[in-house]
């Protein structure tokens, strides 16, 4: 018996969403760029996928680009505004400290370019001001960039609150928002937001790997990052991936139909992990928010006096799958950034483990791992005492 609870990391692809892959893979197998009809079958399966992506987000589908995953939709949207802006004034970009290793390393690239880059860092709870980003802002700022809910903690940063404010500036300031983590799992409106580009990953919602999107405002500038046949509308060439835009699309119309049972479902799970914890009486901490800032599907916890990565090792022996923080930086011998920047102490740092939950998860999957946890938490202080 498997328990996955690394939700965060990938998603198991649902079997709507598999098989619509196969069906296109077999059946509507066309390259949309041909004009013959199963060509013609094919553009219709990827602008029906654009359409549900739109709705989700409250834009229109003509603003919605395919791209292969979501580092890819960042990488675009901070190299293709800062290309379109090459001969301009305006190099300067604000992130937070707390972003995916995507936009960190994206930023710190253009920063090897000219770039000056402003790091904002976060609250002790994981939660960035707006006031302190817009204090970075300044008439060379070409792009804000901030991240709607934390791959680690599971924190929910205030968007619109940005987004509203640098609508409101005197000069214009981009904004973009990583919604990896949020995409169809938290209401989301673009416009009311004032939302330029923002991000998104299809295996994080059930669909298969491979397959992301960016949305660009419509009217915002911004040069591709591939050239070739001019797919995507002459922004992202490359034959699209229609299997999985497809399969993208169903799992965009799973998520948004199944949003209210599924967060009901992923809330239970996560107090039962929590209050399972508790009955067993063990030292922990948590490094996430539990109220409306906070989401349920990713838990943060620390276990002072019980390495993550010994940990891991103990609760895969029962079958259980959770990580030590970002799957793309996990195999990393460092702590993690995101709690590095809330300045929590080393103990806690070096202990910490992410637990992230689908609508598939279950109370009692919850009560197993609370179990098994705390019996390796036990053994390991009980090891390091000796």
């Amino acid at each position: 018996m498997v328990i996955y609870f690394d939700n965060s990391a990938t998603t198991q692809v649902s079997e709507k969403a598999a098989a619509k892959a196969l069906e296109v893979m077999r059946q509507n197998y066309g390259n949309p760029s041909s004009l013959y009809s199963l060509g013609l079958a094919a553009e219709k399966i990827v602008q029906d996928a654009r359409e549900k992506a739109a709705l989700a987000i409250g834009a229109q589908a003509e603003e919605i680009y395919f791209t292969g995953c979501g580092t890819e939709s960042n990488n675009w949207a901070f190299k293709g505004l800062a290309e379109a802006n090459r001969k301009g004034k305006k190099n300067h970009l604000v992130i937070t400290a707390i972003e995916h290793p995507a936009i960190l390393q994206t930023a710190k690239a253009l920063e090897n370019h000219g770039y000056q880059v402003s790091v904002v860092m976060p609250q002790k709870d994981g939660r960035m001001k707006a006031s302190d980003l817009l204090a970075k802002v300044k008439e060379e700022t070409l792009l804000v960039s901030c991240m709607h809910v934390n791959n680690e903690t599971g924190v929910i940063q205030p968007i619109a609150e940005i987004g509203c404010a640098l609508a409101a500036l005197s000069h214009k300031v981009y904004f973009h928002v990583d919604a990896v983590q949020s995409f169809a799992k938290l209401p989301i409106d673009v416009k009311k937001n004032k939302i330029d580009f923002l991000s998104a990953s299809g295996h994080k919602i059930h669909a298969p790997k491979g397959i992301g999107l960016l949305y660009v405002k419509k009217g915002v500038r911004i040069l591709p990052l591939l050239n070739g046949g001019g797919q995507e509308k002459g922004m992202r060439s490359g034959t699209e991936n229609v299997p999985g835009i497809a399969a993208f699309g169903v799992a965009i119309a799973e998520a948004l139909a199944q949003r209210k049972i599924r967060m009901q479902g992923m809330q239970a799970v996560c107090e039962a992990l929590c209050t399972g914890l508790q009955k067993e009486q063990i030292e922990f901490y948590s490094n996430s928010q539990m109220d409306e800032n906070g989401v349920p599907y990713i838990l943060n916890l620390s276990f002072p006096g019980a390495p993550a990565e010994v940990l891991l090792h103990y609760l895969e022996q029962d079958g259980i799958c959770v990580s030590a923080g970002s799957a793309c930086s996990s195999r990393k011998d460092i702590f993690s950034h995101v709690l590095q920047a809330m300045d929590l102490p080393k103990e806690r740092l070096a202990s910490s483990l992410r637990f992230s939950f689908s609508g598939s998860n279950t109370v009692e999957e919850a009560q197993i791992v609370a179990k098994s946890l705390a019996k390796a938490v036990r053994e390991i202080r009980g090891l390091r005492m000796k």
